[in-house]
C-alpha cells in the first residue's frame, strides 16, 4: 500500500498520479502530490515505478503501516526499491536476463 511521497526528494512532476490506476493521488499545486485515497492503493506499485527520483514508498502490505519514518526508509534504502529491483530506469539493469524462463526461452532459440 502507498505509505508515502517523500516531501524531500518529490520534484512535483504529478507522473505518480498519472500512472495510479486506482486514482490514490490528488495533484496538489506548488507541492507533492497527497494520498487522498489510501485504501484504494492495489499495491500494484506503478506510482513507485514511474517516480523518476525515487520519491515513493509501497509498502508490500495491503493495511496501512502504523507509523512511517522517511529517515528509516532512506537509510533501509527502500524509497524507489521496486524499479531498482526489476531494473527499470535510467543507468539500471534489468535483471529479466537472469530469470530461468526467460533462459530456456533464448537457448530454445
Amino acid at each position: 500500500m502507498i505509505e508515502l511521497v517523500s516531501k524531500s526528494r518529490c520534484i512535483q512532476c504529478n507522473i505518480c498520479v498519472s500512472a495510479c490506476p486506482t486514482n490514490v493521488f490528488d495533484k496538489v499545486p506548488d507541492a507533492p502530490p497527497k494520498i487522498a485515497r489510501q485504501s484504494d492503493c492495489q499495491t500494484c506499485f506503478m506510482c513507485e515505478l514511474y517516480c523518476p527520483v525515487d520519491a515513493l514508498y509501497v509498502a508490500p502490505q495491503v493495511e496501512p503501516l502504523a507509523e512511517v519514518d522517511e529517515d528509516l526508509l532512506k537509510e533501509a534504502g527502500l524509497l524507489g526499491s521496486y524499479r531498482r529491483n526489476i531494473g527499470w530506469g535510467r543507468n539500471l539493469t534489468t535483471t529479466a536476463q537472469k530469470d530461468s524462463t526467460y533462459q530456456l526461452l533464448k537457448r530454445m532459440k
